[in-house]
């Protein structure tokens, strides 16, 4: 039992401090201060944001886990959410107001420098210029030159430390969407012409009279010209294999039309805007732990009327864990049109399942790695994607802190959770993906399945249309199966 000395200030009249192995309370989670990059394991301006009262919230508080089992006594059980209150501890508030005292907003121009109009081979000059997939890099169609662009974390000062970060450094790609940005005019600088590009579907033209190809170097405000590009490795080919494999472990129930209709090959190359965040920030999470002291079972009744129950004893503690998170390219999407909550006529979701890309490598922005490829243009800005920005900081806190908590066997519920983000770094970067749709009119509502392809690691996933009378026969058969094993093995039990 500890003293009143003893018990942290977080910790209910009736609760036991969080004893460690020595008897003696457990000190915080400590901060590796290395940077964490998501879909690896555990990781880690203006305002702030962060839970503690009386301060600004990070958006919608996360759903409480308890991945305890079941059973104990009610005095023991958590609190109802009813009475759940966000964080106070005087730690985080502290941490929140320096940060405020000196947060600030930077602005990182990454644009070329280069005038709209003609993007020129730096050998020879020409604009026959395109991606070459064989290559793995631009290619001038003339000279037969190969070049890629510079690395853009290095081209523009975006690799500095993550723990430096203070405020918000933003590259100027991830300006806000001008909606009535809808054409350019370009002069050639071979003949003099003008030429009007509706840069809402394509970034080139050529020239009507001298045939050169003229690209949108500047960047504009419209979503369609980002930071950085992370070029294609997988060829088309290597994609059509991936796909086929996918396709071919889900025929046995697939639906019939789509096996007679299944034609691989307009599979199409597609750059998808993403916006890259790296982030500094402190954790905080509280909740309640238990552990297991007895287990045992009642069993009330008789005949067919006996019921045995399973009790559990457990002593229960307040849970602490407060650390520095340093997260590192951190990806979300930024085309509104691939949020699953929004669009109930597609399967695109699943882009998201084909993660992650190394976007570390992406290089500065070129209109000719877009050339033969579709793009997407970024319809999201900074401030419509920040509350899931936030949302995915507290998960990656919970996963941090985990590995900590392996004594609490009944789990550990977070009552109370926050961060105080210190300064954070947006990117808006194209990835490549490989994308097979096939609209399945059978519905009734036209859902289009997709499969994409990472195009960088070769990671796959999509959906295809199930019959669902082989799915009912299935089911049927197998009910059927289990019933005669059970009236076989009935039997013999009734014969003995």
């Amino acid at each position: 039992m500890t003293t009143p000395a003893e018990r942290p200030p977080w910790a209910r009249p009736d609760q036991p401090a969080e004893p460690s192995r020595d008897g003696g309370p457990v000190p915080p989670a400590p901060s590796t201060g290395q940077p964490l990059r998501p879909g690896q394991g555990p990781a880690p301006s203006g305002d702030p944001r962060f839970t503690p009262s009386g301060a600004p919230s990070t958006g919608p508080q996360q759903a409480p886990q308890w991945p305890g089992g079941q059973g104990g006594h009610p005095e023991r059980q958590p609190p109802h959410p009813e009475q759940q209150q966000m964080l106070g501890d005087d730690a985080v508030a502290s941490a929140a107001e320096a940060v405020r005292k000196h947060s600030s907003h930077r602005i990182i121009d990454t644009s070329s420098g280069k005038d709209d109009g003609l993007n020129k081979c730096p050998r020879c000059g020409s604009t026959e210029i395109h991606y070459s997939l064989s290559a793995k890099a631009l290619f001038c169609s003339y000279c037969r030159h190969t070049w890629n662009e510079r690395n853009a974390e290095q081209a523009f000062g975006l690799d500095s430390a993550i723990s430096e970060l203070r405020g918000h450094t933003m590259a100027s790609g991830t300006s806000d969407v001008r909606e009535d940005l809808t054409t350019v005019t370009l002069k050639c600088q071979g003949c003099g012409a003008e030429v009007v590009i509706n840069v809402e579907q394509q970034v080139q033209a050529r020239c009507h009279w001298c045939r050169q190809t003229l690209s949108i170097n500047s960047q504009i405000p419209n979503g369609a010209i980002p930071d950085a590009v992370l070029p294609f490795q997988l060829t088309r080919e290597e994609a059509i294999e991936r796909i086929d494999a996918f396709v071919a472990k889900r025929k046995t129930f697939a639906h019939s039309r789509f096996k007679q209709e299944y034609v691989p090959d307009n599979v199409m190359g597609v750059y998808i805007p993403y916006l890259v965040v790296d982030g500094n920030m402190h954790a905080v999470l509280q909740g309640t732990g238990e552990v297991t002291t007895r287990k045992y079972t009642v069993t009330t009744g008789s005949g067919d009327n006996k019921r045995s129950t399973t009790y559990y004893d457990a002593d229960v503690y307040s849970v602490q864990r407060a650390f520095d998170l340093l997260v590192d390219d951190l990806t979300v999407e930024s085309a509104e049109r691939f949020d699953a909550r929004e669009n109930q006529q597609a399967t695109n979701n699943i882009l998201n399942a084909v993660q992650p890309y190394d976007t570390e490598n992406a290089v500065a922005y070129n209109s000719n790695y877009l050339k033969n490829f579709t793009s997407e243009r970024r319809d999201l800005n900074v401030r419509d994607v920040d509350s899931e920005v936030e949302n995915r900081f507290l998960a990656i806190a919970r996963a941090k802190a985990t590995p900590t908590l392996g004594r609490y066997d009944r789990g550990v519920r977070w009552e109370a959770e926050g961060v105080a983000v210190r300064g954070t770094r947006w990117v808006a970067v194209y990835v490549p993906v490989w994308l097979y749709s096939y609209a399945d009119s059978a519905t009734g509502d036209s859902l289009t399945h997709y499969i994409a392809v990472n195009a960088r690691n070769g990671n796959t996933m999509g959906s295809v249309p199930v019959s669902h009378p082989k799915i009912f026969a299935l089911a049927c058969a197998a009910g059927s199966v289990a019933a005669v094993i059970g009236a076989v093995v009935g039997f013999g039990w009734f014969l003995m």
